[in-house]
């Protein structure tokens, strides 16, 4: 009998240096994509997809995510006393029912692995999801969706992924497959960013994925790959062969706000989807010289 996916975790204890200066006193994660932070997107998108806890993992620094999510009565009240009654109703719904969101310190940068390691007490023993923030899916149907409807078949572990440049390799964890079934491929292999040369594939694990329990007993041990850092896809690797592991190639386009190139790419393709915006903005774009 498969468990239901109920909790989710969500990494964001990174510095965000690629950003730098922007990113000196604010988190990478409340940079804004068009008008909603980065990290907003993939709130939604967890609770959208049926997730009824999420678990962010903070740093130093990251109150102002905490901030977000919780009410900002100074700025409720002016809205009140000016009649902003759409502003008003705004603001607040982006405010998750108590107890929905909670937070642990990832003390130390240790690596993803470990960062997913400081939420195991939260998580217990069940299967969880977890989603970088970073890799904003636009999609009609949200890309933690999609695999909750594939879970319900293939239970076990699932990574979302996609095809990448082979040059590219070396930034990701990449599969070696075995079976393919439409969007699902049988996992016999992960390696932590391999040169080119040596990838088993060029399909890649991008920031979305569902994971059985067991994995924190491996992340226990602490140990280290590549960069020196407690990788979560050496951890993940230990599980295949003893449970069911996929890869699910997920509908939409992922872009990269890790990095400034992605993330001017998602703001105008975002931009270009809204009906109060796409129009005007499609305009503008069209009296650019390039």
């Amino acid at each position: 009998m498969k468990r239901v996916v109920r909790k989710a975790i969500m990494p964001v204890a990174g510095l965000g240096t690629r950003f730098l200066p922007a990113t000196k006193a604010m988190p990478k994660e409340m940079l804004p994509v068009v008008d909603k932070p980065i990290i907003q997107y993939a709130v939604e998108e967890a609770f959208d997809a049926g997730i009824e806890e999420l678990i962010l993992v903070t740093g130093r620094g990251k109150y102002l995510l905490e901030d977000h999510f919780d009410h900002a009565f100074e700025l409720e009240s002016t809205l009140v006393e000016r009649g902003k009654e759409s502003a008003l109703d705004l603001v607040r719904s982006i405010i998750p029912t108590a107890g929905r969101i909670s937070y642990t310190r990832q003390q130390k940068p240790l690596g993803l692995g470990h960062a997913i390691w400081c939420a195991r007490n939260l998580v217990g023993n069940e299967p969880f999801a977890i989603l970088l923030p970073d890799d904003l899916v636009q999609s009609k149907s949200p890309c933690l969706a999609q695999m909750m409807t594939a879970y319900e078949k293939t239970g076990g572990n699932l990574v979302a992924v996609m095809d990448v440049p082979r040059e590219h390799t070396n930034r990701y964890g990449i599969l070696e497959t075995g079976s393919v079934d439409g969007a699902l491929s049988e996992v016999l292999g992960l390696v932590e960013k391999p040169n080119p040369e040596d990838a088993p594939s060029t399909l890649s694990i991008i920031g979305r994925y569902i994971l059985q329990p067991e994995i924190f007993s491996i992340l226990d041990k602490g140990e280290k790959g590549a960069g020196g850092e407690v990788q979560l896809t050496d951890a993940m690797a230990h599980l295949i062969g003893k449970q069911p592991f996929h890869g699910y190639r997920f509908e939409g386009t992922r872009y990269d706000c890790g990095d400034k190139l992605g993330f001017l790419k998602a703001t105008v393709a975002l931009a270009l989807a809204r009906d109060d915006l796409g129009q005007d903005f499609a305009d503008y774009l069209k009296t650019l010289k390039l």
